[in-house]
């Protein structure tokens, strides 16, 4: 039992919590610009400034942002404010650092988001940043030196500022141009350096944060479904243009995917089950499978949503599908229609499980989650699959030493490598890599803290932005090094 013959095996991060240098290089702001830190118990918060009134202030990420942005508000960074992503932890000076620890830990691969606003600051300017274009060249040419290859996300939760204060994100059509521009020019620009792109991180996030997802200044069922069409599109379009610029770029969709299981045999929570599957599922119909399943239609016709469409926009989601489907799995969810105890996590996913364990943040670990996934994923769609984001949060506690000695993380991770060896022998699951999450400490997307880290390498920074950014290997460090050098064989 082996991983297959190049087997991408590496880890992977996001700008927005990870790259800092937030106005360096001629960055613009960018939607992650504007979100403030939280916890566990607090959620994270949108900072705003009314151009008219000059008021500023802050609101959460759901239908408050909605409102205040419905009385004249933009989303802005304000003085007195903390937000994480503004230094993050430095990769923005750190790249050779880090790279060179990869490198050591035996990556095949890095999984990074550009961000949009440092290649073109405003989202649509006529020409690119040339620094920043050249700041991913030096990226990309420090990981060719180690053999890493690049999996680059082009939206991880970073829609370019004066695109929401323009058009209200990506509710409007008119993203879709400035997108394809930006996708076109990077893959055309990066040509030789990047084989592998994704379009938007966790695309199905739309649904649940759709300022996240899509600088969406509404929340409604209308806007939310509108911005997911466009990003469709939108992703398509990138498709077409990166198999005419060459045969070798491959662009994939990016799920956030768990799989969800019934409490009880009752037929009810059968149902609300298969209810919790097609509200993720749909997305991936669409942009991997290229074809919106009738059972999101029916629901778009009961709620009387009605779409904003261009004739060509059906034709175009099925001609130029994703090449491959990424996802995102950290554990799985427990659903029921019987009172229970409440579950947690970033989103309070269903009821408590039994049967697994948690940690501090709610999210239970689950041993077989990524078979699970992994199967129903290839059943469904028959495209290799792509595990770019699994890991778990934890308090890791730095010793006098400088050691970390986090065999939770080890657990963790032996499980679910013993998983998805179990979907390519057991089950014959075409799978391309895996890609662990946070793999060099880096903020909480869902709380904004340090505290909450997932990586191999500890970075000195707390949760107010103080520390040294200093890096230091944990055990988990070299227990992925001899799992990678064994291709998944020593778990030990």
């Amino acid at each position: 039992m082996s991983f297959p013959k190049g087997f991408l095996w590496g880890g992977a991060t996001a700008a927005n919590q990870y790259e800092g240098g937030y106005l360096e290089g001629g960055k613009g702001l960018s939607t992650a610009d504007v979100v403030t830190a939280g916890s566990h118990t607090t959620p994270r918060q949108i900072t705003w400034r009314n151009p008219e009134t000059g008021e500023t202030g802050c609101t959460g990420i759901g239908f408050g942002a909605a409102m205040a942005f419905e009385k004249g508000a933009i989303p802005d960074v304000i003085d007195g404010a903390y937000y994480p992503s503004h230094v993050a932890t430095d990769f923005y000076h750190h790249f050779k650092e880090d790279i060179a620890l990869m490198k050591e830990m035996g990556f095949k691969t890095f999984r990074m988001s550009m961000n949009w606003a440092r290649i073109f600051p405003n989202g649509e300017d006529e020409t690119p940043n040339e620094e920043g274009l050249k700041f991913y060249d030096e990226v990309f040419d420090e990981c060719a030196k180690y053999g890493i290859e690049p999996l680059v996300t082009l939206s991880h939760y970073e829609t370019p500022l004066n695109l929401v204060h323009k058009y209200g994100g990506w509710q409007n059509r008119k993203c879709i141009d400035a997108f394809v521009k930006y996708s076109t020019t990077v893959m055309k620009h990066y040509k030789g350096k990047v084989k592998y792109w994704l379009t938007f991180n966790e695309i199905n996030m739309m649904s649940m944060i759709p300022f996240f997802a899509g600088g969406c200044m509404q929340n409604d069922e209308q806007t939310k479904a509108q911005g997911a069409h466009n990003q469709f599109v939108a992703s398509a379009l990138t498709v077409k243009a990166a198999h005419e610029i060459s045969d070798e770029i491959k662009v994939g969709q990016m799920l956030a995917y768990q799989p969800n299981y019934a409490m009880t045999c009752d037929p009810n929570d059968q149902v609300l089950v298969m209810e919790r599957n097609h509200s993720t599922l749909w997305y991936s119909d669409v942009q991997t499978g290229g074809k919106y399943p009738n059972y999101k239609l029916k629901e778009y016709e009961r709620k009387g949503i009605v779409l904003e469409t261009e004739p060509e926009d059906f034709e175009l989601l099925e001609k130029y599908s994703a090449d491959f489907l990424s996802f995102s799995c950290y554990g799985s969810s427990t659903f029921t229609t019987h009172d229970s105890e409440a579950g947690s996590g970033n989103f309070v996913m269903g009821v408590k499980n039994p049967y697994l364990e948690t940690n501090a943040w709610g999210w239970a670990t689950d041993p077989h989650c990524l078979r699970l996934a992994c199967n129903t994923l290839y059943d469904r769609y028959h495209k290799p699959l792509w595990i770019v984001e699994n890991g778990i949060g934890w308090d890791d506690k730095k010793e006098a030493d400088g050691s970390v000695h986090d065999t939770y993380r080890i657990d963790y991770l032996r499980a679910n490598v013993k998983s998805m060896d179990d979907a390519i022998n057991l089950d014959g699951v075409e799978l391309m890599g895996y890609t662990m999450w946070g793999c060099i400490d880096l903020v909480s997307a869902g709380t904004g803290e340090m505290k909450k880290r997932y990586g191999f390498v500890y970075v000195d920074r707390d949760d107010k932005g103080n520390g040294t950014l200093e890096r230091s290997r944990k055990d988990s460090f070299y227990w992925y090094k001899k799992c990678i050098a064994s291709d998944g064989a020593d778990l030990d």
